[in-house]
């Protein structure tokens, strides 16, 4: 169904990433009349230059296709469905535990509906024994059973989804929102960049780690409050495959967290990508920064795997600025590489730069032909290398060849989901019938806790219609 002239919704829902789209299928049989806004392309349209083979640089499109459109950062993800509340989000803190379990089964059963792969990973005996082994190397492995897509599963349950949702909700793609229309306490509609309004009952935004600047300049605008979560930011590595490959087969994803020795930093990995391939993304909003990410595949495989170890450091009064300082730490890096540095682990150590030689004599052949090589000495703080380091060291013990001085280190990689609004246990904000969810209200921090958070959000409005 296009959108009709009407500009009168019973709800709009701003940004099509997961929190987005399940709050949509949540209500796509209700009789309610729902428009979906995406600032970014549909699903079909989103192409990156450089996967596409039509640029060797990133070139920052507007948005990236890698990072906005429908289906969100997650169309381009290995689509890692991480099937419990220890990580993957905060929404333990604002619902009761065991309702959040029952709502992650939801999820995962409405994924596996729409074409998600049965297979899932990170059960068994052999969990127990990784679980003691990284114990021993100063690290907290925590067991997740997650069930994994690849690249290309994720985009064939995104297209299932956009067929079931086209007949049954307003679908309007390149469209962004800039602000919203209060009456008295109650949100009344949005106002777009064409200068179009439209009205609405209920309002859900879903703006994703790509809208967390707007959203939070959106909150402050209207004066409610935003709490400063802690900033992260760290490498994307690069190893053979064979380093992790027993923690892979077992996992899939090992999420393990390490407290560094010398700054008593939490230091965690993030979304490993077993066979995968490094990607570039532009990120940020209307000031967008070229930051790393990776992407794992279902069918295909490459001889590399990569995973992000990310730094979480806490400031203190006066700075509320979390973002715009991972957005500064990325532009030093896209400053003097023109996109993403690459650095041997060795080069680091030894207190040099890699070059193009010293790449060519790697046993790790980047799977980022993109990235310049170059020294992350000169991007991250001391504090941030020092704690990365430590990690790398002790995952060593884990699966030895991680800290190898081959093994590939590239910047910057920085997840945009610092600002956190104070919300009610249906995820409402100070504005009454406006809800925040997602990666980008600082409450998830992946696709299922995401894809919950849209939910409660929508049955709120179901509730409430």
């Amino acid at each position: 169904m296009n959108a009709t002239s009407s500009a009168r919704y019973d709800a709009i829902i701003v940004g099509a990433g997961p929190a987005g789209i399940f709050s949509a299928l949540e209500l796509a049989d209700s009789g309610l009349h729902v428009l979906l806004l995406e600032k970014g392309r549909d699903l079909e349209e989103r192409v990156c230059p450089i996967i596409a083979g039509r640029a060797d640089r990133c070139v920052s499109c507007r948005p990236c296709s890698m990072v906005s459109g429908f289906g969100g950062a997650g169309a381009y993800s290995d689509g890692k469905l991480t099937l419990t509340s220890d990580v993957g989000g905060l929404l333990g803190t604002v619902l009761d535990v065991e309702r959040l379990h029952e709502l992650i089964a939801y999820v995962d059963s409405i994924y596996v509906r729409f074409g998600a792969p049965d297979r899932l990973f990170g059960e068994g005996a052999a969990v127990g024994s990784l679980v003691n082994r990284a114990m021993l190397a100063g690290l907290r492995l925590v067991p997740v059973r997650i069930r994994h897509l690849g690249c290309e599963y994720c985009r064939c349950v995104l297209e299932s989804m956009r067929t079931h949702l086209s007949s049954r909700v307003d679908i309007r793609t390149g469209t962004a929102v800039t602000g919203i229309e209060v009456d008295g306490t109650r949100v009344a509609g949005v106002r777009l960049a064409s200068g179009e309004t439209l009205e609405c009952r209920f309002l859900i935004c879903a703006p994703g780690r790509e809208g967390a600047e707007w959203l939070t300049c959106l909150a402050r605008s209207q004066g409610l409050s935003v709490e400063t979560n802690p900033v992260d930011v760290g490498v994307r590595v690069e190893v053979p495959a064979p380093v992790t490959d027993e923690l892979c087969r077992v996992l899939y994803e090992a999420k393990l967290e390490y407290y560094s020795s010398t700054f008593d930093d939490r230091v965690r990995t993030f979304c490993m990508c077993p066979n995968g391939d490094v990607v570039m993304e532009a990120t940020g909003g209307d000031d967008p920064v070229v930051t790393v990410n990776g992407v794992g595949y279902a069918n295909r495989v490459t001889s590399n795997t990569n995973f992000a170890v990310l730094v979480s450091t806490s400031f203190t009064e006066p700075f509320h600025e979390p973002i715009a300082y991972g957005k500064y730490l990325a532009r030093l890096a896209n400053l003097l590489s023109g996109g993403v540095l690459v650095q041997r682990l060795g080069d680091l150590m030894e207190g040099r730069r890699s070059t193009d030689a010293r790449l060519s004599r790697s046993l790790v052949r980047p799977s980022l032909a993109a990235a310049t090589p170059g020294d992350l000495s000169f991007v991250l703080p001391y504090r941030y290398l020092t704690d990365i380091v430590e990690m790398l060291k002790a995952l060593d013990r884990l699966a030895p060849g991680v800290a190898s001085p081959h093994t590939l280190l590239y910047g910057v990689e920085v997840k945009f989901y610092s600002g956190r609004l104070d919300l009610s246990s249906c995820l409402e904000t100070g504005i009454e019938n406006m809800f925040a969810v997602g990666d980008g209200a600082g409450v998830s921090r992946g696709l299922v806790q995401a894809s919950v958070s849209g939910i409660v959000a929508a049955r709120e409005v179901l509730a409430r219609a």
